[in-house]
């Protein structure tokens, strides 16, 4: 499964709850430490989740990602590229929400 395949919907859930895409950019950039450009160009170059995950340098505070996404635990799941995807899906989860992107972010 490509991540431009699957942008879309993220930014369509966080926008239809009042959310911008530049917060949902801010989002996608504190998990994975990829830049404005780097971001945009992978979407363009349609990468799999895996190459996505593969080439991200994961914010270490992505541990503090706990919680329910797709009825699993975040933190319980093994395989560490599904945990990278459902740390996604949370956090995007957690915007469309309303969460504040101090508590997103997990900075305060």
């Amino acid at each position: 499964m490509t991540f431009s395949s699957v942008y879309p919907h993220y930014l369509a859930k966080a926008e239809k709850k009042g959310r911008t895409k530049e917060e949902l950019h801010q989002v996608i950039m504190w998990l994975t430490g990829y830049s404005e450009s780097e971001l945009e160009s992978l979407v363009a170059k349609q990468v799999t989740f895996e190459q996505f995950f593969r080439d991200a340098t994961l914010n270490p505070n992505a541990r503090l990602i706990t919680g329910v996404i797709c009825g699993y635990r975040v933190e319980e799941i093994e395989n560490p590229l599904t945990r990278q995807a459902r740390y996604l899906d949370k956090l995007v989860d957690e915007l469309a929400k309303g969460r504040t992107m101090a508590k997103i972010l997990r900075t305060g």
